[in-house]
């Protein structure tokens, strides 16, 4: 099993990271901010334009630590990794499985139902932990619908009505979403889901963790030898972690959405960590980008008990335990692929 080690973020906009020795140095106008042991850590994610010296871009590909850069306001620019240790057998049949669409059908009907097993359980949780404070009936209506869209999912045979059932499930979700907002109701209103850009703060904190789970996933595909880039419900597009996009899909309610709903129920946010700019766009600031990062790492080193191998793992795992099975299924060693089914 894969263990997940520290990631160090850097969140000051104009810090320069660089290597001393066997150290990561965070550096500001000369001063050294943080030191940390390279071999101390599994990945580096850094937000702002100052960059990173050429010294620890090598030293991070040779022991295989991934290095992300991210704009400011948390959008993925580029990833620095070391060699992939996967088999060519392993890429040449995930290959072939993208080009075979009933095979892709099949993959990506399992990963919905994933999705849509946990968007229903979050809705289910919600009237269990919360009934008198919300609309049960509204919730009960779009969890019944989510239900039979399963049915539905499971009959489909391609892609483009897997994508509308899909579309049209997250829709009935995501219309009741403003309901699982216990708190500071007036700062955080949901309406709809806007993305490029977020239109305010909920859907901002929305962006910030699908992109943070993104990337998270597409290092684990490539810790198990697979392409990101390479998918089979998102097809290829340049520029575009395909592969990565599949898999986040069955984690965005459970693990993204939950988190960002206890973030603001438990008043771990407030609109002062908030910029609206000019066009409309929602944005974290430096702030509120720390506390979420804190969290949401905390979050990750949480344990759970995994339901397919029955095991004990922290959060921040899963990713990882997911592209282990779908690494599994392609080789032949699984008649298919196992969702993640939280319960």
């Amino acid at each position: 099993m894969k263990k997940l080690f520290n990631t160090l973020y850097v969140t000051t906009p104009d810090a320069y990271i660089a290597l001393e020795g066997e150290n990561v140095l965070v550096l500001k106008e000369n001063e050294t901010l943080m030191r940390v042991p390279l071999h101390n850590l599994e990945g580096i994610i850094t937000f702002g334009y100052t960059g990173a010296s050429p010294a620890l871009m090598g030293a991070c590909a040779d022991r295989n630590i991934s290095l992300s850069f991210f704009t400011q306001s948390g959008r993925f620019l580029a990833e620095i990794s070391g060699m992939d240790h996967g088999s060519v057998i392993l890429r040449r049949a995930q290959y072939r499985a993208a080009d075979d669409i009933p095979q892709s059908v099949m993959i990506s009907k399992n990963i919905l139902t994933g999705k849509l097993h946990n968007s229903r359980w979050v809705l289910e949780r919600a009237l269990r932990d919360h009934e008198m404070r919300i609309d049960a009936d509204r919730i009960k209506t779009a969890a019944q619908h989510i239900s039979e869209a399963v049915k539905l999912l499971r009959a489909a045979d391609n892609l483009e009505t897997l994508r509308g059932v899909e579309g049209e499930a997250a829709a009935r979700y995501f219309s009741v979403f403003d309901e699982l907002i216990l708190q500071n109701k007036e700062t955080f209103i949901f309406r709809a889901r806007s993305r490029r850009p977020p239109l305010d703060n909920v859907n901002a904190l929305l962006s910030f963790a699908y992109t943070l789970l993104t990337n998270d996933v597409s290092s684990a595909v490539r810790a198990v030898g697979l392409d990101p880039s390479v998918g089979f419900l998102h097809r290829d597009k340049p520029g575009r972690r395909s592969l990565a996009i599949d898999l986040i899909e069955e984690l965005r309610s459970v693990f993204a959405d939950r988190f960002v709903l206890s973030l603001i129920n438990k008043r771990q946010i407030d609109e002062s960590c908030f910029h609206t700019q000019e066009n409309g766009a929602v944005l974290l600031k430096d702030d509120g980008r720390k506390t979420f990062l804190s969290v949401w790492q905390k979050r990750k080193q949480e344990e759970i008990v995994h339901p397919f191998l029955n095991e004990k793992i922290e959060w921040g795992l899963v990713p990882h335990v997911q592209s282990m099975l779908l690494a599994r299924y392609l080789r032949g060693d699984l008649d298919e692929y196992p969702p993640f089914l939280w319960k």
